[in-house]
């Protein structure tokens, strides 16, 4: 949780204010309770950022407790992938508990109010169960061992630990009230009879609590002083406190439980039972997948603890559901990269080129900046020669005013090298362009639009890539009643390609993290060896889904639409600038993808007007430098008006002017 705190969440005021009336900071105390059921996903992170955040606040202890009380569905291995996923964000817990660890302690209260007559074994169907239980607008009614005797039932429920019944045959029920109108409380279950191997305790128990009463009485039991759950447990809160009611010792701290909005993220699924699914139909490679959003799949991916930290302290705390755009969890990733990745260069769709006049045999050794984001990070040598691969899609034969790359008579700035121009070119049989020939001048200081990457072919080294799109075609893919999520399935979401990167690269270890200059962020995978360079892409420079987002169908957009697309690109970047500056992050993360998706429509003649925008007016000026970067990547070679502008820009005290300057400085 950032140091510079903004005005408090309303969990945050519900501890200021219990502390304001008593509560002594020494007995704050918070927990992470997930089920060890499957792996943790995006989702948790809001969780585990918020509990985990307020300890680090507040330097209050958080332990990591695993409800595990279902051992049908819990194995060890998912415990251990927890464990290393929380730390691997950067977390450390207090305690490593389990519910299993009281096991014991849970059965002796049921005991007890049995004794009390506020628990019973009832011995019905599960069918004859729901039907008495009624329906949020029909009460309930008592079924017929409702008013079994104490001794009846401590027989019963005695029996029910020692095995002596089949799964199904009896329950143990809380005694509450059938007309309730939280149905919740209408005599819910405490215990099952399950005859499975438990991952911890093996086969010492054959009857297992349900979650409601474990919740609240584990949290008890460790004096959790705050238990924060999702919102989807905010009618189980009542049925929270009525079983507290029943044992708790009143010189005690009491355990309250307050709820907030799960994260919800667009183009993807959060539920465990889905994504275990999606691995064992093989849709996936298994739960650390880089296209499933579980945390591991995510490191696999290329995806950082900052930037997941980050993504959390931005979409902040709420009290009601809502979908965030999986573009802002980009937008974090991008920034944190931005300003760590080490640049370098790769071609991943390569086309040869030949420079005529450059000597035979020759071989120069270029000086390239690791990241002009960190001046630490030195420089390292690239090797230039006669021959080199550069993007196919860096050339064209004709092309008009606007492409800024290589075509015939044209002059391109090779990165970290010399000028070329195009002079002809050589096709196979189908027409195809198997050579471009340039010739090379060494007079470097000359003004030239376009910049290419490229790596010499004769020191090349290959390597295998994965590039990654998103999972579902759908925003909200199991949101359909009519169809499954699995119809929404992205056939193209995965892609490899053999692709040639420079040299420095032979070195790289697994996690090692890249920009592809002009291309993206990478990351080396699990997968890769010494002879065998794998590369999975975390994230392109851009936000390329912007323009294949869903149109809205209501009649309002529609009518808007029209008069939307008859600005020109330019005008609708000038846009955003009036507010720009004003915007909440997550507002700001997708306005900066629109303006970055318009900027690929406006030329450099429309953009240098705007470098003498009034110091004043600082929005103008940041979307002006981000449609400047966009440009800059896609080749516009840099000049004395865009250094003036830049320059100027990283002296301003308008801190996100100078973070966009720094990022095309």
């Amino acid at each position: 949780m950032s140091e510079e705190r903004k005005s408090l969440n309303f969990i945050e005021q519900i501890i200021e204010e219990d502390l304001a009336n008593g509560l002594s900071k020494n007995n704050l105390r918070f927990r992470f309770p997930p089920e060890p059921n499957g792996y943790l996903h995006i989702g948790h992170t809001k969780a585990i950022g918020i509990s985990f955040g307020l300890g680090e606040y507040y330097n209050a202890p958080v332990n990591l407790r695993f409800d595990d009380t279902n051992p049908a569905k819990e194995e060890q291995e998912y415990v251990d992938a927890i464990k290393k996923d929380v730390a691997w964000l950067g977390y450390k817990w207090d305690k490593e508990l389990f519910s299993s660890d009281y096991f014991q302690q849970l059965y002796d209260w049921a005991v007890y109010l049995i004794k009390e007559g506020k628990a019973y074994v009832d011995s019905q169907s599960s069918e004859a169960m729901a039907e008495q239980k009624g329906t949020p607008t029909l009460p309930g009614v008592d079924g017929p061992y409702r008013n079994r005797t104490v001794a009846e039932n401590l027989d019963l429920f005695e029996r029910m630990k020692a095995g002596e019944f089949d799964e199904g045959e009896h329950i143990l029920r809380a005694k509450i009230d059938m007309q309730h109108v939280n149905m919740l409380m209408r005599d819910p279950i405490m215990y099952r009879v399950l005859k499975k191997h438990h991952h911890r305790t093996a086969n010492d128990w054959c009857i297992y609590p349900m979650y409601d009463w474990t919740h609240g009485e584990s949290d008890y039991i460790e004096q959790i002083s705050h238990s924060l759950c999702s919102l989807e447990f905010k009618p189980h809160r009542e049925l929270y406190d009525w079983f507290l009611d029943q044992i708790i010792d009143p010189s005690k701290l009491r355990p309250k439980q307050r709820e907030f909005a799960r994260l919800n993220l667009s183009y993807t699924i959060m539920s465990k039972r889905k994504l275990l699914k999606l691995v064992e139909d093989g849709v996936v490679n298994g739960w650390d997948d880089p296209r499933m959003p579980t945390i591991s799949g995510l490191r696999r991916r290329g995806y950082t603890p900052v930037a997941l930290r980050k993504f959390v302290e931005t979409v902040g705390v709420a009290k009601r559901e809502n979908i965030i755009d999986v573009s802002l969890l980009e937008f974090c990733i991008r920034e944190d990269l931005n300003k760590t990745a080490p640049r370098v260069m790769a071609v991943l769709n390569p086309v040869k080129v030949v420079i005529t006049n450059y000597p035979e045999g020759k071989v120069e050794w270029m000086n390239a900046e690791n990241n002009q984001e960190d001046e630490s990070a030195g420089f390292r040598k690239v090797p230039f020669s006669k021959e080199l691969y550069i993007e196919k899609e860096d050339f064209k034969e004709e092309a008009g005013s606007k492409f800024f790359r290589l075509k015939i008579g044209g002059e391109v700035r090779l990165k970290n090298a010399y000028i070329i121009k195009a002079e002809s070119v050589v096709k196979d049989t189908d027409g195809n362009i198997t050579e471009i020939h340039c010739t090379y001048s060494e007079d470097t200081e000359r003004r030239i639009k376009g910049t290419l990457h490229w790596v010499s072919i004769q020191h090349a080294v290959k390597a295998e890539v994965r590039e990654y799109d998103r999972l579902f075609n759908d925003e909200a893919p199991d949101s359909h009643q009519d169809k499954d999520f699995m119809d929404f399935i992205n056939p193209n979401s995965l892609k490899t390609i053999e692709a040639f990167v420079e040299p420095s690269l032979k070195e790289a270890k697994v996690g090692d993290r890249f920009q592809f200059q002009r291309l993206g962020y990478f990351n080396v995978d699990d997968d890769a060896t010494s002879d065998n360079l794998v590369f999975n892409k975390t994230v392109g420079l851009r936000d390329t889904w912007a323009k294949v987002k869903p149109k809205q169908n209501t009649n309002q957009n529609q009518q808007k639409q029209p008069q939307q697309n008859n600005r020109s690109a330019i005008d609708q970047i000038k846009s955003f600038g009036k507010k720009y500056d004003r915007m909440p992050e997550d507002k700001q993360a997708k306005a900066k993808a629109e303006i970055q998706e318009l900027a690929k429509k406006v030329s450099y003649d429309e953009v240098e007007p705007l470098f003498n925008t009034s110091v004043k007016k600082s929005g103008t000026r940041i979307i002006t430098m981000i449609t400047l970067g966009v440009l800059l990547e896609n080749g516009l070679e840099k000049n004395e008006a865009i250094n003036d502008f830049i320059a100027k820009a990283l002296e301003d005290k308008n801190a996100l002017l100078v973070e966009e300057a720094k990022a095309i400085s």
